[in-house]
């Protein structure tokens, strides 16, 4: 007969996998902390289990490597944004102006809310080919988004469902440069300009169905 493995014990109250949740928290906040404010190469094992104060066996504990940690880092934080743009899409009124004021306004809060978030953007990820494979399926979520609240706001959609997403992968790719670059310091724009130009360009995006349609046909 093989005997089961005994369950871990609680140590000083704490049950073992709550332990093993506070570690991989610790490490995704160190991770967020060197990856945006030194960036992709800095945030290396040895300094991310530093700034955790842990020892590295509990790194891999965690993830099998720093990639998969740095990912996991990215993806928190998509997930804290898209959360942010569904929240500020729900609460805003049905009118496609002011809902998509309520959406930048809401993303534009998010990435300067935390420096880190905008380090990330202009540094972390033009530096790393992982990360901008990500930025790809980032990409795609973010057009999902602008086809659905298409849908939601006006009361007819003139574009076939792949012309929209056609539209919606343009737009959301062309304003992820445009935010990168404005973050970066190289527009001499302030934020409301950015605000404005930003709402205005998805509003006439949007306007644009009736003749995109017409010259597609």
């Amino acid at each position: 007969m093989t005997s089961e493995p005994a369950p871990a014990r609680p140590y000083r109250g704490v049950p073992a996998e709550q332990r093993r949740a506070r570690r991989r928290a610790a490490l995704l906040e160190a991770g967020l902390e060197l990856l945006g404010t030194q960036g992709w190469a800095a945030a290396t094992v040895r300094k991310v289990c530093a700034e955790a104060g842990l020892n590295d066996r509990y790194f891999y504990e965690s993830f099998p490597d720093r990639d998969a940690l740095l990912l996991a880092v990215v993806d928190d934080q998509v997930a804290l944004g898209t959360e942010v743009i569904l929240s500020a899409a729900r609460g805003a009124p049905r009118d496609p102006r002011a809902r998509t004021r309520a959406v930048v306004t809401a993303i534009l809060d998010f990435l300067t809310g935390d420096p880190r978030r905008a380090h990330i953007l202009t540094h972390a990820f033009p530096a790393s080919p992982l990360l901008q494979r990500r930025r790809i399926e980032i990409i795609r979520t973010m057009a999902a988004i602008f086809i659905a609240q298409t849908h939601d706001t006006m009361d007819q959609v003139l574009l076939p469902d792949v012309d929209v997403e056609l539209t919606g992968l343009t737009l959301t790719a062309g304003l992820w440069e445009l935010f990168t670059t404005w973050f970066r310091g190289d527009l001499t724009i302030d934020r409301d300009h950015l605000t404005d130009y930003t709402v205005a360009l998805i509003l006439t995006t949007t306007e644009l169905a009736a003749p995109l349609h017409h010259h597609l046909r």
